[in-house]
């Protein structure tokens, strides 16, 4: 009996360990700033709260835009040739968040959202049209300006219904809604975009499983239905969650949306 109360003891002192590893340890759990990669292409150092953010300018002076935001590990700039390339009519900014690729700061939920209000604003000075893409970790800031703004197109990569949901399928045992700061709620905000939307879908991801994009899909539809904007959804078959960036059909669904 004494050696039960010894090992209940002990598995509860571990469960609070790992959970206060968790909660100090989210930061670095969710974002993975990358440096700044060397790049031929235009940059605009764009300054909100203080901070200087890099953003890469692709195909300067078009009257049709497209604000991209990346995944938490990726560098936006591998993005440039081919977004350059396939779209030649839109004006293409590639955003460094806080932190990542140049830009100073710490990154987070509400400066990502506050930085992507602020940067639409200023390029709606400057655009008659601005679609929003976001990949992965961006997919929820670019929900996010979808359903305060008025954004033409909406094309989500690899999303999530939450990032609450998938970190709680990772740790289902500990209380991801009282412990996670970041939440990134897309599911909540779907019913407030208007746009046209598209999301891809790495058929092999290993990093948000498809249950969570299914979710963000019921969401998205069940808010769609009651506007005339359809929400598509493709496939990119055989594609993992990084290497959906290597498929020919990748950019051709995008190219035909926008």
């Amino acid at each position: 009996m004494y050696i039960l109360i010894i090992i209940s003891r002990l598995a509860v002192a571990a469960y609070f360990l790992f959970a206060g590893a968790l909660y100090f340890k989210q930061h670095s759990l969710l974002y993975f700033p990358t440096p700044k990669i060397p790049h031929d292409f235009d940059e605009l150092i764009f300054n909100n709260q203080g901070e200087d953010l890099n953003i890469i300018v692709l195909n300067k002076g078009q009257k049709k835009a497209i604000l991209y935001f990346g995944g938490n590990s990726e560098p936006v700039a591998i993005n440039a040739n081919r977004f350059s390339k396939i779209f030649p009519d839109h004006s293409v900014y590639l955003v460094n968040y806080r932190g990542y690729g140049g830009s100073t700061g710490i990154p987070g939920e509400e400066e990502n959202y506050a930085d992507a209000k602020a940067i639409f604003e200023s390029l709606q000075t400057q655009h008659s049209d601005i679609s929003v893409m976001g990949r992965s970790l961006g997919s929820g800031v670019a929900t996010y300006l979808a359903s305060i703004k008025d954004v033409d197109k909406l094309v989500l990569i690899t999303p999530y219904d939450s990032i609450q949901s998938v970190a709680q399928a990772r740790f289902p045992l500990h209380p991801m809604s009282i412990l996670l700061k970041d939440k990134y709620n897309s599911a909540h905000k779907a019913k407030d975009v208007k746009a046209e939307t598209l999301i891809l879908i790495a058929e092999n991801d290993e990093t948000i499983k498809l249950a969570r994009t299914h979710s963000l899909i019921k969401a998205f539809s069940e808010s769609h239905a009651t506007k005339r904007s359809p929400i598509i959804s493709k496939t990119i078959k055989d594609a993992g969650h990084n290497t959906i960036l290597e498929s020919d059909s990748y950019y051709r669904f995008l190219q035909d949306f926008i």
